[in-house]
């Protein structure tokens, strides 16, 4: 027995007691916590990887540094995943044909199997978010209701409640969602572009982000009940047709009853 304690009582007990708890510790928090492994890079064959080098080598090296660990203020592309490149590369915001506040949305130049290539070689430099699939897009499959909340929440200080896109500062915006495709406005939730921040799965689960897709595809099949849209920026630019508009009437009205009058 006293042999047992005076093993307890050694020096080295204690540090074999916290490494053992850090291993467990991080053994438990690897199983719990989502894989950001990129599924797209064990489906991509090795000559897309290898165009897909290619095409990131006469596009994006130029900023980002061959090696992709970024250079000036061009970020490090390790670790972003597939789906920051699709969004960025299939809205044309990438590659940047210059340099402002940020990267707007352009014609695209790569095509879709070249996007892919480019996609899944970045992918293979470091895990990270991958390009959904189309079941994860369907907004038949979320709850809209669920969905308006999640983008008041999240989404509409800078969106507009519309998702009709407002002004930022430096001369940023956050643009319209009407015409972004369902798959961008996913990559974007779960990439953060630019001034947007990262929604991971921990934070928007895939379900939730599906809801709100389901809220914007309701807004764009609804309707106008006034009949005009006005941008849908709210009350600002209603008031502002209402001044106008209303003051024009009235005064065309009392010029008309003074020139009746007379």
């Amino acid at each position: 027995m006293s042999a047992l304690a005076a093993r307890r009582r050694h020096p080295l007990a204690t540090a074999l007691i916290v490494l053992l708890g850090l291993l467990v510790t991080g053994v438990a928090y690897a199983a719990v916590m989502p894989s950001t492994a990129d599924a797209s890079t064990s489906s991509a064959s090795a000559d897309d990887l290898e165009q897909g080098k290619k095409l990131f080598l006469a596009n994006c090296s130029t900023c980002h540094g061959i090696d992709a660990e970024g250079r000036n203020e061009a970020p490090s592309l390790i670790g972003v995943g597939a789906a920051a490149v699709d969004f960025q590369v299939g809205t044309g915001r990438m590659p940047l044909a210059a340099s402002g506040p940020q990267a707007p949305e352009a014609p695209v130049r790569l095509n879709d199997e070249q996007t892919a290539q480019l996609s899944a070689y970045v992918a293979s430099l470091g895990a990270g978010p991958s390009i959904p699939t189309d079941d994860m897009i369907d907004p038949a499959e979320g709850d809209a209701s669920k969905g308006a909340m999640i983008f008041r929440t999240n989404c509409a200080m800078c969106h507009n409640s519309a998702g009709a896109g407002g002004a930022l500062t430096k001369g940023k915006f956050a643009p319209s969602l009407d015409d972004v495709s369902y798959k961008h406005i996913y990559e974007a939730m779960v990439s953060g572009p630019q001034s947007m921040p990262v929604f991971p799965d921990t934070t928007i689960s895939p379900e939730e982000k599906q809801d709100v897709i389901a809220y914007l595809a309701t807004i764009r099949e609804t309707p106008n009940p006034g009949g005009l849209s006005l941008g849908r920026l709210g009350p600002v630019s209603e008031g502002l047709v209402a001044w106008i508009v209303g003051l024009t009437v009235l005064l065309g009205f009392a010029v008309w009853l003074g020139a009746k009058s007379s």
